[in-house]
């Protein structure tokens, strides 16, 4: 029998802790490795304004106008104010818990790094592109979804009038093209991360890694907490008891937890939102498959604690403005997240240096991706289905007698 290959997560967290070792036992030649941690960011950022792009257009343009009606509206419209909030939760989170303090980073020699005062009118301004070329060649990413956002609106209406034109199945052939590039740049990505870890243990030392412990216990305590949130507003919404919620939904989180994907989490999602929650087939088929691309609550909340977290490790303040452009940019971002191997440090790559931080950071966190992705997709995938039970209330298509029934 062929040896199994050994998945990228775990190549990953092997890279992560020989880079500990590599760091800690020979500084002075980690620090020589520098050089290749940078290249390999490089190479991850360089797709990464295309992929957001065309993925957001593929997710919007996929939307038949037919679904832009009144439930697609107000499905849409649920998807938004849950990511926001999920990605406001996670400020929240650390704000009040500081899973970012405790360790002292003091190279600040750059002085983009200090965090930049935005007026309230010049952060919504930057909202928007003037010239989307030159937003892609800056890599300004919220220009970019804004742009998107409106291109899939078009190419929805578009493909409606021309359905025998070609063009959605080109942006999807493009799409595929953008994410093997990913693929190949996070071929490399154990060594990146062992040359980024060890360069970095050689100069900091072994205490730039003890406050993941306290990332990883603050992150999952917010998951838990926007979990019970959301149980509690469905159970006072809905008029249901929270514990046969659970129940009924028991099988989509194990499911999610032990296999990270909401991709493949999606069909007993489906099936137990029909089986067991009674939600209505027009329900289940239009909001959980949308909820993929448009709904990532655990994808919003990541990244917004995580940029939070790198913020107090530099010791760098950020106001109230600034926390809701990140909370904003998060939300956005999250519409984006693609299905590539290392999606979460991705999705990092495109945040961090949107907000001023030095993007080797996202280094730190390789360590612990895959308890991350944990947490992030059971968040993703339970969202989507209680969005979905939110928008099923709302025009009356739940079937209370097979919710109540539950599993047998």
């Amino acid at each position: 029998m062929a040896p199994k290959r050994i998945s990228m997560i775990t190549q990953i967290v092997i890279a992560v802790i020989l880079g500990i070792i590599f760091g800690l036992v020979l500084p002075d030649a980690a620090r020589y490795l520098k050089l290749v941690g940078d290249i390999f960011l490089k190479l991850m950022q360089m797709a990464i304004p295309l992929l957001v792009l065309g993925q957001i257009v593929q997710a919007v343009g996929g939307i038949k106008p037919k679904e832009l009606t009144s439930l697609g509206g107000r499905t849409i419209m649920v998807f938004g104010l849950s990511s926001l909030f999920a990605a406001v939760w996670g400020i929240i989170m650390a704000v009040f818990l500081k899973p970012g303090v405790g360790v002292s980073i003091d190279q600040l020699e750059d002085p983009s790094m200090k965090a930049q005062e935005l007026s309230l009118t010049d952060t919504l301004s930057g909202f928007f592109p003037k010239n989307i070329f030159e937003s892609l060649a800056e890599g300004s990413i919220i220009q970019i979804i804004v742009f998107a956002l409106f291109f899939g609106l078009a190419l929805s209406k578009f493909m409606a009038s021309r359905p025998e034109s070609k063009l959605f199945q080109l942006i999807i052939d493009f799409n595929e093209v953008i994410i093997n590039i990913i693929h190949y740049v996070m071929f490399l990505a154990p060594l990146g991360i062992f040359a980024l870890i060890s360069s970095t243990i050689s100069s900091l030392g072994i205490a730039i890694i003890l406050p993941l412990l306290k990332y990883l216990l603050v992150y999952g305590i917010g998951t838990v907490l926007l979990l019970g949130i959301w149980i509690g507003f469905i159970s006072l919404y809905c008029r249901v008891n929270p514990l046969q919620l659970i129940r009924n939904m028991k099988s989509m989180s194990v499911m999610a937890l032990a296999t990270t994907s909401s991709a493949i989490t999606l069909p007993i999602a489906m099936e137990e939102s029909r089986n067991k929650l009674g939600l209505s087939d027009r329900i289940t088929n239009l909001v959980l498959p949308l909820g993929m691309s448009l709904n990532s609550n655990g994808s919003a909340m990541h990244m917004s604690i995580t940029v939070m977290t790198i913020a107090q490790m530099y010791q760098m303040d950020f106001d109230l403005q600034r926390m809701i452009y990140l909370a904003i940019t998060a939300t956005f971002v999250s519409l984006a997240n693609a299905v590539v191997p290392g999606a979460g440090l991705v999705s990092l790559a495109i945040i961090v240096p949107q907000m001023g931080l030095p993007i080797e950071s996202i280094a730190i966190f390789a360590g612990v991706e895959w308890f991350v992705g944990m947490l992030r997709t059971i968040l993703n995938v339970n969202s989507d289905v209680y969005s979905a039970i939110v928008v099923a209330k709302s025009v009356n298509e739940i079937d209370y007698s097979t919710f109540n029934r539950g599993e047998s």
